[in-house]
């Protein structure tokens, strides 16, 4: 038996101490009463294994949860699937990063043991309070350096670098093996660390996986350069290498699916930018493998939400056919057109600009432009209140509670 402390910002509770918590790697959740009128804290509290690996005792945050309203979680699956919800769906985009340097550590160190990376999401999750957790965040790359061979570069602050590329030909394709990401140790983490997260977050946090899509995934095992040039010089390379690797993520999120475990899979595809190829070749080169493996996720019953970035105003239409489930808009994207566009199509998730806002601004004005994108969209059964693009790590904590409590109170 072992004392673990509950985090000092636990209004109420700060200094008390819960002895109830067994010495394994089970991860336990306590309901910690009276803290607030009319409220219930849940302390989400992490015991762990290997006390030589993370320090103890550990510290805690705890976030509010009214009795009354429905739990996050079913406010934000609601929106996804454009069902009625009472509360507007408020959450952050990735964070992974964010997490890491909030409590710290790197993410190398964070993802020492599944439990340390659970507890990473689990605290975060404490500290900001948004709708949606995302495991996976920060080591998107990841797959590719599994299937490719190709070393991992881990940094002070930020997500995980590829030290090199693995594919210069077609025969480089045919040559890679999609059994190196059930082999690899990180994703092997990343895994146990979102059904542990997801155990321990039920049902308040809807804790969703990331990856990145097809198209980013085939650039990050080509070289992002070479990749964009061959669009232009060697089309069928492209189809080649993005087909490769719309199987690759088949073959990653399958087992979770066959345990019934994934309700909700999140894919990035910041390679497929607005500001990096046109209209016409995200339709050509892109929208195939998203196609292919959205269909293969509905057809389990997994939602899916996409983010693409940079001005993708000129293919709206495309997100639609994509059959993703929601689609996060970029700061730059015209919202107010896509949610015209895409009613009834998909849901809409954004976009609050993450660096000028989140980072560089203050409370005053996070809160001030949630609230106006909210006034505008906060009615419609398909939004979601949503930063424009990945959680910068160096973002305020102030300011991402501002952005929620807006998003609370829209």
């Amino acid at each position: 038996m072992i004392r673990l402390y509950l985090g000092s910002t636990c209004d109420g509770v700060s200094g008390s101490a819960c002895d109830n918590l067994f010495m394994d790697d089970t991860l336990l959740a306590s309901l910690c009463r009276g803290c607030r009128a009319g409220e219930a804290e849940r302390a989400v509290l992490l015991t762990g294994p290997r006390p030589d690996v993370v320090a103890w005792p550990y510290q805690f945050t705890c976030w509010p949860v009214s009795m009354t309203d429905p739990h996050p979680k079913h406010t934000a699956l609601a929106a996804i699937g454009r069902k009625p919800h009472t509360a507007p769906c408020v959450a952050l985009m990735a964070g992974g990063a964010w997490g890491a340097r909030h409590l710290g550590i790197t993410l190398q160190k964070a993802a020492a043991t599944p439990g340390s990376l659970a507890e990473m999401m689990i605290r975060a999750a404490g500290a900001t309070g948004g709708d949606i957790v995302y495991a996976g965040s920060g080591y998107t790359n990841v797959h590719a350096a599994a299937v490719g061979n190709i070393p991992l570069r881990f940094r002070e602050v930020g997500a995980v670098d590829l030290d090199g590329v693995a594919v210069a030909g077609v025969e480089d394709i045919a040559r890679m093996d999609l059994a190196a990401l059930d082999a690899h140790p990180l994703l092997g983490t990343v895994k146990e660390a979102y059904r542990a997260a997801r155990r321990a977050l039920e049902p308040e946090r809807l804790v969703t996986i990331t990856a990145w899509g097809p198209f980013t995934n085939a650039a990050r095992l080509v070289g992002e350069e070479r990749f964009v040039k061959s669009v232009y010089k060697n089309p069928e390379f492209v189809d080649r290498a993005v087909a490769f690797t719309t199987e690759l993520l088949i073959r990653y999120f399958t087992p979770l699916a066959q345990e019934n475990v994934l309700e909700l899979v999140t894919i990035g595809e910041p390679t497929a930018s607005g500001d990096m190829i046109s209209r016409r070749q995200f339709e050509r080169f892109a929208l195939p493998g998203l196609k292919k493996f959205f269909a293969w996720a509905s057809e389990r019953g997994i939602k899916s939400l996409l983010h693409v970035c940079g001005d993708t105003s000129d293919r709206f239409d495309l997100f639609a056919q994509t059959g993703a489930s929601a689609i996060s808009l970029d700061h730059k994207a015209d919202i107010d057109r896509a949610m015209k566009e895409l009613s009834g199509h998909m849901c809409v998730a954004g976009n609050i600009d993450p660096v000028s806002l989140l980072l560089n601004g203050t409370p005053e004005r996070v809160r001030a432009a949630s609230l106006a994108l909210l006034e505008k969209h906060g009615a419609d059964n398909g939004f979601i209140l949503m930063p424009g693009c990945d959680l910068p790590p160096a973002a305020p904590l102030e300011n991402i509670r501002a952005f929620i409590s807006a998003g609370r109170s829209g």
